[in-house]
């Protein structure tokens, strides 16, 4: 029989994030199981349909490859090189606890167990990610900088390198799970006799039992310690961004690899430039004469002085460009970089004395209706309204 879309198995459209799938397969899963539809084999087969729909799309690749080439990309017996060993049509993968969680209100307490999470007590696990901020100033942002922050990690313990067991003595295998940091458990329920797996309470999952514990550390094998980390702030840095600095975290358990520091970068504002995306604005303050005559003014810029000539009768709030003079852009090629924008205010002068005031009226009786461009056009558009 032709199988049918996963997408419709579950009830989603093609592009369904990851929780929708989650979701859909809870709700349907708890619906359809076996184990709360006896003597229904109709229920069963929707079931393993189900499950098996959710074994590829909550896969990424199953998922990734499903999309693009339909069933052929993940079921061997279409064709189509898919995943080895095909799919279990049963119950594994599928979490009980969950559902009979979902169903009665978490009231079995944890007896059903999870398959996906078997035998995984003891396995190796990454350490916890860590965070810190990082002030730097504006001009840092721009240009980069490298920067050592001191932090709070857990570390291995030094007295005992991690073991836990006080030097010269070593963990002894644990006698209830032999190693494995779980041992399994018989149940009887209304629904049969269940098994499941659970962590070992003698040895908390660890698979080993400490005797004689490390002095420092209390048989924990790990200390919390102070650690100077080195972070490489790249130039082009906005305030806000959080970098990633691996392996810089807590250290992990049983062989994990150790988690992350996340530095969260605090950019001090400048008194000249204003950064704006990867463009910097500045306003630059001219006096009336250089806004009239036109002048050649020295800016500065985050790489230093540049000059530029404003041209003759520059108004106030203009704004000229200087192509390349802005931040570095992050991930893109040395060189490419914003623009600084500078916006020309024109300064009135203040406190004349009376000489200067009647230079300027001496001066304003010889300019002509041409001379003002925008009050001739402001003047003109009020006689037209209110004529």
């Amino acid at each position: 029989m032709e199988k049918r879309d996963y997408y419709e198995v579950l009830g989603l459209q093609k592009g369904a994030s990851d929780a929708d799938i989650k979701k859909a397969y809870r709700k349907l899963a708890k619906q359809y199981h076996p184990d709360l539809n006896p003597d229904n084999p109709e229920a069963e087969e929707k079931f393993k349909e189900i499950n098996e729909a959710n074994q590829v799309l909550s896969d990424p690749d199953k998922r990734a490859k499903y999309d693009q080439f339909g069933h052929a990309g993940v079921d061997p017996s279409y064709g189509g090189g898919g995943f080895t060993g095909g799919f279990t049509g049963g119950f594994e993968g599928v979490d009980l606890g969950d559902i009979f969680a979902d169903i009665f209100g978490g009231g079995f307490g944890g007896g059903f167990g999870s398959s996906r999470n078997s035998g995984s007590a003891n396995a190796p696990r990454r350490g916890s990610d860590i965070s810190a901020t990082l002030d730097i100033a504006f001009m840092d942002a721009c240009k980069g900088i490298s920067k050592d922050i001191t932090v709070n990690v857990v570390d291995e313990c030094p007295e005992c390198s991690g073991s836990g067991a006080k030097p010269g003595t070593s963990p002894k295998t644990c006698p209830d799970c032999n190693g494995r940091g779980v041992v399994t458990v018989s149940q009887r329920s209304m629904f049969g006799m269940m098994q499941t797996q659970k962590p070992c309470s003698k040895c908390g999952g660890r698979g080993k039992i400490v005797e004689s514990p490390c002095g420092k550390c209390s048989g924990s094998g790990r200390v919390n310690v102070k650690k100077t980390v080195s972070v490489k702030v790249p130039a082009g840095i906005d305030n806000g961004v959080t970098l990633n600095v691996r392996g810089q975290g807590n250290i992990g358990s049983n062989g994990g690899a150790r988690g992350d520091l996340k530095v969260r970068v605090s950019v001090r504002r400048d008194p000249v430039f204003e950064r704006e995306d990867y463009n910097i604005w500045i306003d630059f303050p001219i006096t009336y004469s250089q806004a009239v005559l036109g002048s050649e003014i020295e800016v500065p810029t985050i790489d230093g002085m540049v000059s530029y000539k404003v041209p003759a009768g520059t108004q106030p709030g203009t704004v000229f460009r200087l192509k390349g003079k802005g931040v570095q852009k992050l991930q893109r090629a040395e060189g490419d970089r914003g623009d600084q924008m500078v916006r020309i205010n024109v300064e009135v002068p203040k406190k004349l004395s009376k000489k200067q005031e009647d230079a300027l009226k001496a001066f304003e009786s010889t300019l002509e209706a041409e001379n003002y461009e925008k009050r001739q056009s402001f003047f003109d558009k009020i006689k037209d309204l209110f004529s």
